[in-house]
């Protein structure tokens, strides 16, 4: 296993080159799935007034309450300026999300009332309380509290945040132009009408194209190159000068035709590591180029491919972007499972939460890094750690989203 890297020192080594992508000012129609890249304080009191709860009548509660209200005046949402006298038998007519007027402190629902002409009748099981239905001014945060912090992503909840507070403009981190190019003479296009003996359809790039994707990185280009020296190099050359980002899948390894390290290597890439010590996905390379641009190449088998992307690539990125959320957490095995003395073991898995609250992970094993079909019935690999043991059924183990 000599110049293999320990899964947690690749960890390290990337995080250690990977360049940080700048904070860039986006129209608020924009910034939805991107990471925050400032705090977000509230701008006024939430909510900035007395809001009413229920439609209906606000009134002046005291002790004993009147059974009957005389219809004083009407507020309604979007308007001001209606105030209860010091009478204790009128009310105001209210709606839901109305300022509550001055002078009252209760609100009592319709579905208890009975309206008789110009006044209204409380029915007989109805006994209001001081302040019900009242949604105080400030109880949910008061003006300057810390509603996000830089980091998030940003989901339907942050977005309507943003917008309550008035950021029509928010800063995020950009997003790196990414390029994922497919390397091998056996590979056509997905549309290819007829599939040739020995060939098979592109799907690495797919699949590593929408875990990223999926992630709030859009700026995706897929290339596809054969096994030619001349070729691989004129279009590695292509894509650094064009990307930020450059993914490779297949001509890593140390083949007669893998191409692909001394391709880099022509363009200036300045290699930080070659092989992790893991099963599947070994032959891992991860380098810089010579304008910061971060430079993943993978192995072609599927799922090592896909492995990579899940537990390198993508954080890599995620990190670089200031992401304060991982997509990795902890689970229990399911059952008993075999490790290595010398690799970390990926395999794809189930999740449940149990009875218990214990999120559950159940294996399902592949027959080859190259068997992709059994993929969708998981819902994340495992990390089964270096041991040289069987790890019993309750054993902890870290887990990472597809």
């Amino acid at each position: 296993m000599s110049g293999l890297l320990h899964v947690d020192a690749a960890d390290v080594a990337i995080a250690r080159h990977m360049p940080r992508y700048d904070a860039v000012s986006v129209p608020l129609a924009e910034a939805a799935g991107r990471i925050l890249r400032q705090p977000i304080h509230a701008g006024h009191d939430h909510p900035p007034f007395d809001r009413v709860m229920m439609d209906g009548i606000a009134v002046h509660w005291c002790e004993p309450l009147p059974r009957a209200f005389a219809i004083a005046g009407q507020q309604f949402a979007g308007t001001t300026g209606t105030t209860l006298d010091a009478n204790r038998d009128s009310c105001i007519e209210i709606a839901t999300g109305a300022m509550l007027p001055d002078g009252c402190d209760c609100v009592i629902p319709i579905e208890q009332l009975r309206r008789e002409g110009g006044r209204y009748l409380l029915m007989d099981d109805c006994q209001p309380r001081r302040g019900q239905f009242v949604h105080p001014r400030g109880s949910d945060c008061v003006a300057g509290s810390e509603l996000l912090e830089t980091g998030m992503r940003l989901g339907a909840p942050e977005m309507a945040v943003l917008a309550s507070n008035g950021f029509a403009n928010v800063e995020v981190a950009a997003t790196p132009s990414i390029a994922i190019l497919s390397t091998g003479d056996e590979l056509l296009a997905v549309d290819a009408q007829e599939q040739q003996a020995g060939s098979i359809r592109r799907s690495n790039d797919i699949a590593i194209a929408t875990a990223l994707r999926l992630h709030g990185f859009d700026r995706v280009v897929c290339e596809h190159v054969g096994d030619d020296r001349v070729e691989t190099e004129a279009m590695i050359g292509r894509l650094l000068a064009a990307h930020d980002v450059l993914i490779l899948s297949g001509g890593v390894s140390k083949g007669q035709r893998d191409h692909v390290p001394a391709a880099l290597q022509a363009h200036g890439v300045e290699r930080v590591f070659h092989g992790i010590a893991q099963r599947p996905g070994k032959p891992m390379w991860f380098g810089i180029g010579p304008r910061g641009q971060a430079v993943f190449a993978l192995p072609g088998n599927p799922v090592s491919a896909l492995v990579c992307t899940i537990r390198y690539v993508r954080p890599a990125l995620l990190a670089a972007q200031g992401a304060s959320r991982s997509l990795s957490g902890s689970a229990v095995l399911a059952e008993a499972v075999e490790t290595s003395d010398t690799l970390t073991i990926f395999v794809p898995a189930r999740l449940h939460i149990d009875g218990d609250g214990r999120q559950i992970a159940t294996a399902v094993p592949t027959r080859t890094s190259g068997d992709f079909t059994a993929l969708p019935r998981s819902d994340c690999v495992v990390e089964l750690p270096v041991a040289g043991t069987r790890l019993p059924a309750g054993h902890v183990v870290a887990f990472h989203e597809w």
